[in-house]
């Protein structure tokens, strides 16, 4: 008799469904899985350990970098933090923005998740689907701070600067006719708030079309029902958050349960699964962008009746407006000396949360009252969730095991950070 052993082999790191620099070390009993034993490590950008050789404001822009399909929502964290050590609050304007952001965030990081997720699974269409409106998206990102990605727009006492009255225009060229400019700035004649109420009126049939191509499709649900299933006890024992326990059936969302921000004056709902399986982990994510728009548009109303500053009145903390530093010396040495030496937080601790579309994200920081941080410790929202993988998979085939990864929703940015 030949001798039957498991075999054991590597999935990843670079696998386009690891979602990122993850190796898993597989053993299988022919196409089934025994065991997953996830090893990170690999892409290690150290982010904790460089934020503490650098004054303050200087590591908002690594907070973008770490998940880097969540970008304000991880600078919401950390200036949350370095807000509530200094004991500042910025105005109300520039908490709806936040907000608004926010969800925003949520929606973009949604999008390329269900994109990513279908793309596993071996559903096309989705994905391109996805990013068309993320495009929109990516252009309030845009709008507000230059970039496309790593906005850098939160600062400690509000945001950079107030949103735009207009938005940037398409322009004729070898790619874009005349009359094909004038249907892509159609909905551009407006400001960033008349852009994104816009976007608010479609974007819920575009949900639909998401649903109507995946949601009662025979193939998807024999691929993700019943696949990696997690009871809501033992959902809570891993230390599961955000749409991975909701999934499971616990209601438990920080903008209800710990409001932040103006989180608690606005209305919309948590949406919470029943088996924890993939399948309601997918419908969980999909009805939050809808009460995410719901959020956008609330926001959206507020904002155009409320004009105001959006930046907290703290001249140590906050910077002079160009115009000032152009014209008055003054200003101008302030505004260097913020720039280089930053600013000193009384020595103290602080641990603030956010809901961050992958779940619980956490900044500790401990200041010992100099201008940067003695101790910068993040608690990453898809950390505890990969450390569950092993448990999710066993039992399953190799094919469930990229259903279960894409489910999670990993970016390894913030695992490795």
């Amino acid at each position: 008799m030949a001798e039957i052993r498991n075999y054991t082999f590597n999935f990843g790191p670079q696998h386009p469904a690891a979602h990122g620099v993850l190796r898993l070390v597989l053993e299988v009993d022919g196409e089934t899985i025994v065991r997953a034993d996830p090893h990170i490590g690999l892409l290690h950008r150290a982010t904790e350990k460089l934020a503490e050789s650098k004054p303050y404001n200087h590591s908002i822009g690594y907070m973008d970098r770490l998940d880097y399909v969540s970008m304000m929502c991880n600078e919401h964290g950390y200036v949350l933090a370095i807000e509530k050590l200094l004991g500042l609050t910025p105005p109300p304007r520039a908490q709806y923005i936040r907000v608004m952001f926010d969800e925003i965030t949520r929606v973009l990081n949604h999008l390329l998740w269900l994109g990513a997720h279908a793309l596993d699974i071996g559903a096309m269409t989705v994905f391109l689907y996805c990013f068309r409106e993320r495009e929109e998206l990516m252009d309030c990102y845009e709008a507000v701070s230059g970039a496309r990605m790593h906005a850098t727009y939160y600062r400690p006492g509000g945001v950079y600067r107030d949103l735009p009255e207009k938005m940037p225009q398409y322009k004729t060229s070898k790619w874009h006719s005349e009359k094909e400019v004038a249907r892509l700035n159609a909905n551009r004649q407006g400001s960033l708030l008349d852009f994104i109420w816009d976007f608010t009126e479609r974007f819920p049939m575009r949900v639909d079309e998401y649903e109507t191509l995946l949601t009662d499709n025979r193939i998807w649900k024999q691929r993700t029902v019943g696949i990696g299933a997690v009871t809501a006890e033992r959902a809570m024992q891993l230390g599961f958050t955000g749409p991975m326990l909701r999934g499971s059936g616990v209601e438990w969302d920080l903008r209800k349960k710990q409001p932040y921000a103006v989180y608690d004056q606005l209305d919309f709902e948590i949406p919470i699964g029943v088996h924890g399986d993939c399948y309601d982990r997918y419908l969980v994510r999909v009805e939050e962008m809808r009460q995410s728009n719901k959020i956008i548009r609330q926001c959206v109303e507020w904002l155009r009746k409320n004009p105001g500053p959006v930046m907290a009145d703290n001249k140590k903390v906050v910077p002079p407006t160009r115009m000032a530093m152009k014209e008055d010396m003054e200003a101008l040495i302030h505004h260097f000396k913020l720039f280089t030496e930053g600013y000193c937080v009384p020595a103290g601790e602080a641990y603030t949360t956010i809901e961050h579309p992958k779940g619980e994200y956490g900044v500790y920081l401990v200041s010992d009252g100099a201008n940067k941080p003695y101790r910068l410790k993040i608690r990453a929202a898809s950390y505890p969730h990969l450390a569950a993988i092993g448990e999710m998979v066993k039992g399953h085939m190799i094919a469930d095991l990229v259903a279960v990864i894409s489910s999670i929703d990993i970016v390894f940015g913030e695992i490795d950070r």
